[in-house]
C-alpha cells in the first residue's frame, strides 16, 4: 500500500497536499476509494481517498495504529561532516536503520567546512534523501535533519542523553559492555575520515561521553554509522 507523511490529520481527515498530492492522482493513477497509508509521529492512518486533484488529496481514516516499525529507542547520530557527498549516503542507511535524529558536526579533522549557511542549502536534498528512505524501509515517524552544529554544541547536547557514546579509533569499550537499554535516548558520535584528535576525545570523556571501539579494523566513516547503528539496535531488541 503506498505511503505517505502528512501532519494534517484531524476528525478522522486526511489532507495531503503540494507533489505527494500529484504523485497520487497522476504517478500511482490511484481513484477515488483506494487506501493509502498516512504516517505522523510514529502512528499509521489506514485511510479512503475521498477526493483527488493536483492541489489536494482528501482522506478519511478508517483505521488508527501505533508503528511496530519504530526502534523504541531514540538514536541521535552526530557525524562528523565528510567529504563529497558521503554523508547522503550516512542519511540514508541511518533512517533505514531507524534512527531518530542525525546531526552534521564540524570536528578538528573535518576537510568539508561548510558554514551553516551555505549548508542550509544542502539540508533540504539531506531531508529528502531521509523522507525516501523512511518510505522505503516502511517507518512511521520522520528523521530530524538538523542544522550543523559545532563540536562543542554537541558535546553540550549529548550530555542530557541517557547514553553519551563516542566512535573512537584507538579503542575504548564495547558496545555490548554499556548497558545499553530499551527507551534510552542514545547520542552515537562518529568521525570523519580523519577521525578524532586525542584532545577531542578527552574533552568527550569530560563531558561524560563514553568512549567505544567497532573491533580492531578502522571502518570508513560512512562505514562505522551503519556498524554501530545496527549493533545498537540489535542490543536493545530492535532487530529481531
Amino acid at each position: 500500500m503506498p505511503r505517505f507523511f502528512c501532519d494534517d490529520i484531524s476528525d478522522g481527515k486526511v489532507s495531503i497536499k503540494g507533489s505527494d498530492a500529484r504523485h497520487i492522482g497522476r504517478s500511482l493513477r490511484m481513484r477515488l476509494g483506494d487506501e493509502i497509508t498516512v504516517c505522523s509521529g510514529g502512528v499509521e492512518y489506514i485511510s479512503k481517498i475521498l477526493t483527488i486533484s493536483d492541489e489536494l488529496v482528501s482522506c478519511e481514516v478508517l483505521e488508527e495504529m501505533p508503528s511496530e516499525n519504530e526502534a523504541d529507542i531514540r538514536l541521535t547520530l552526530y557525524q562528523a561532516m565528510p567529504k563529497s557527498d558521503k554523508l547522503d549516503t550516512i542519511v540514508q542507511k541511518a533512517t533505514e536503520l531507524g534512527a531518530a535524529r542525525i546531526c552534521p558536526v564540524l570536528t578538528e579533522r573535518c576537510v568539508s567546512r561548510p558554514d551553516k549557511k551555505s549548508f542550509e542549502k544542502k539540508l533540504e536534498r539531506l531531508r529528502r534523501i531521509s523522507l525516501e528512505a523512511c518510505k522505503q524501509s516502511e517507518r512511521a515517524a520522520m528523521v530530524e535533519i538538523s542544522p550543523i552544529m559545532s563540536y562543542d554544541e554537541c558535546l553540550d547536547e549529548m550530555k542530557a542523553l541517557d547514553m553519551p557514546l563516542m566512535c573512537y579509533e584507538r579503542g575504548g569499550e564495547s558496545l555490548s559492555a554499556v548497558g545499553l537499554k530499551a527507551g534510552q535516548s542514545v547520542g552515537l558520535l562518529i568521525g570523519s575520515e580523519g577521525g578524532f584528535s586525542p584532545q577531542e576525545a578527552e574533552r568527550a570523556e569530560s563531558a561524560g561521553v563514553r568512549l567505544i571501539g567497532l573491533g580492531k579494523r578502522i571502518l570508513r566513516c560512512e562505514t562505522a554509522p551503519v556498524a554501530a547503528i545496527s549493533i545498537i539496535m540489535h542490543l536493545t531488541g530492535n532487530m529481531e
